[in-house]
């Protein structure tokens, strides 16, 4: 997901703000909140129905899944385990800030690799990456390191692909963090080498929230996978990377599954669905005469600020039980129809994603040259909708607004 240059900069002014000695350090997962993360993470009594080293077997509404825990991976452990590795990082976008600078500060060796001279460039040297020590051009970079970690964008590993891969040798191990490229590898042509490991390791959040969480004490949820296990320790190595990176849990499954799942929810419930239907309630309201903050305030501000949050803390039981009669009446008589109307377009949407569709579309739109132009001039037509005009003043207003 793409976040805007000023917060993603806001992020990066905090750590300059780090003194070096604490970036160095390796007593804690957080520098913000060391204490936090010191305390192993209570699980429910009831949910745990077996532990061993390195895992949790919880129960997941009647399915047991295993969980990885960062617990189970204290620094002392993730330094031995890495101490001759040197991660190189490819990419220095939302999530190669985040996963990088993360990996520094829990102690290990890590370099980026980007182009010289480019934005990224420039944005690496901002978070304190050294040329020549710390920053490196893309091939040098991979040629430095043991754990390749390929955080370009889609697109870009695509046409980066035949240029990267001979430099890709037996014994070092390509790390991903979305299956994209692998999964879909008929069209991108990202074909791994045989004689290497090949694991993923995906954070359930966008680069920013995966630095949020980390300075908060907390960390992200992720994903893992093995696409290639050439060492026997292609798991193993996907689990310790996800706690170098700033992960609190972990979750099994395929490249398949991750990619699926991602295409499908960023544009479904995540992203592509909420605004549709945010759009469709607004201009409702607005023609039945509402006014442009009454019809904000009842379709988005409602829900991002009161019951959204809730659902997330306690549950869409929760909220049920939390609101007024009226409206837990209405919710429920209304919810299966959004339901039935909606679980067609779904179906269709999962289609489009599993054979392929939406990879073609992403690659070919990301691929033009007109690319930055072509998005700029659709980003400003959502930026520009009433909806969210209204909305700017709405936030305003709020009681915490910085503006």
């Amino acid at each position: 997901m793409s976040f805007s240059r000023f917060a993603t900069r806001g992020l990066r002014s905090v750590s300059r703000r780090v003194p070096k000695s604490l970036t160095q350090q390796s007593a804690s997962y957080s520098l913000l909140a060391a204490r936090t993360a010191a305390v192993a993470v209570k699980l429910p009594q009831r949910a745990a129905t077996q532990s061993v080293r390195g895992m949790k077997t919880l129960d997941f509404a009647g399915t047991e899944e295993v969980v990885y825990e960062r617990t189970d991976w204290p620094l002392s452990k993730l330094h031995e385990y890495f101490k001759n590795d040197t991660l190189a990082l490819i990419g220095y976008g939302s999530q190669g800030h985040g996963q990088g600078l993360n990996a520094r500060d829990n102690g290990l060796n890590v370099i980026i690799g980007v182009r010289e001279g480019g934005e990224s460039w420039k944005q690496a040297q901002e978070d304190g990456w050294v040329p020549g020590e710390t920053l490196f051009p893309i091939e040098e970079a991979i040629n430095r390191g043991t754990i390749i970690m390929n955080l370009l964008s889609d697109a870009a590993q695509s046409s980066t692909w035949p240029q990267l891969k001979p430099l890709i040798t037996k014994g070092k191990t390509l790390y991903f963090s979305h299956g994209f490229s692998v999964v879909y590898k008929d069209d991108t042509h990202v074909v791994p080498p045989e004689d290497v490991d090949v694991i993923l390791v995906a954070p359930k959040g966008s680069g920013r929230t995966v630095r949020t969480l980390f300075k908060e004490g907390r960390g992200i949820n992720s994903s893992i996978a093995v696409w290639q296990d050439v060492t026997g320790k292609a798991k193993e190595k996907a689990i310790a990377l996800g706690v170098a990176i700033g992960s609190g849990y972990m979750y099994e499954t395929t490249f398949q599954k991750e990619v699926y799942s991602d295409l499908y929810g960023e544009r479904g419930v995540l992203m592509g669905a909420i605004q549709g239907l945010f759009l469709a309630q607004y201009k409702v309201l607005r023609a039945n005469g509402h006014t442009p903050s009454e019809a904000f305030n009842e379709t988005v501000e409602e829900a991002t600020q009161s019951l959204y949050p809730l659902i997330g803390q306690k549950g869409m039981d929760y909220m049920y039980n939390a609101c007024s009669t009226t409206a837990r009446r209405g919710a429920l008589d209304w919810a299966p129809v959004f339901e039935k109307a909606n679980t067609p377009i779904f179906e269709q949407l999962y289609q489009s994603v599993r054979d392929g569709t939406e990879t073609r579309k992403s690659l070919e739109f990301n691929g033009r040259k007109t690319y930055r132009e072509d998005l700029a001039k659709e980003l400003a037509e959502i930026d520009n909708q009433e909806i969210w005009r209204a909305g700017k003043t709405v936030r305003s207003l709020r009681p915490d607004s910085q503006n």
